[in-house]
């Protein structure tokens, strides 16, 4: 079962079993929630298919700053039966401090859940990409915007 948060998590759930499916036969379930219960039409807190016991569950987020939004996914998830949460997989990892202490965001995640949580890439992979190099006719990263971006996560970053 993949589990994508409300918002971007959402599309990202979805699209990653329709990929599983056309690339490897794989047939996924997938479910969401909404930041707020509905009470009409399509009702309750989560979309998709239904999280049932004996569940494995896969977090996929779009971004991982302080780690809050699985704060608040992982009671909802627990909550919907004996199911194992086996992972968090973040398509942008932001390499900041997490909420309670000076570890990355992501390594508190795993310390404090007891699962594995993994990025795509990091912010420093953006960076490096994008640093002086030209895309579509520009410099995205320049000298200016990457000493803000040093000095940002001199202050609120991790490496």
């Amino acid at each position: 079962m993949l589990f994508g948060p409300a918002y971007k998590g959402i599309p990202l759930s979805v699209a990653t079993t329709i990929a599983f499916s056309e690339l490897y036969g794989k047939e996924i379930r997938y479910c969401s929630n909404r930041k707020e219960v509905k009470d009409h039409g399509d009702t309750g807190i989560l979309l998709g298919s239904k999280i049932k016991d004996g569940d494995k569950v896969v977090i996929i987020e779009d971004v991982t700053t302080s780690g809050k939004s699985i704060e608040e996914t992982f009671p909802i998830i627990k909550a919907q039966g004996d199911v194992e949460i086996i992972g968090l997989m973040v398509s942008l990892n932001r390499m900041e401090r997490g909420l309670t202490s000076n570890a990355s965001a992501l390594d508190e995640i795993q310390q404090k859940y007891g699962f594995g949580a993994n990025a795509i890439v990091t912010m420093e992979d953006v960076v490096e990409c994008l640093y002086n190099k030209e895309c579509q006719g520009r410099v995205l990263i320049d000298d200016n915007l990457k000493a803000a971006i040093d000095a940002y996560y001199a202050e609120y970053g991790v490496h």
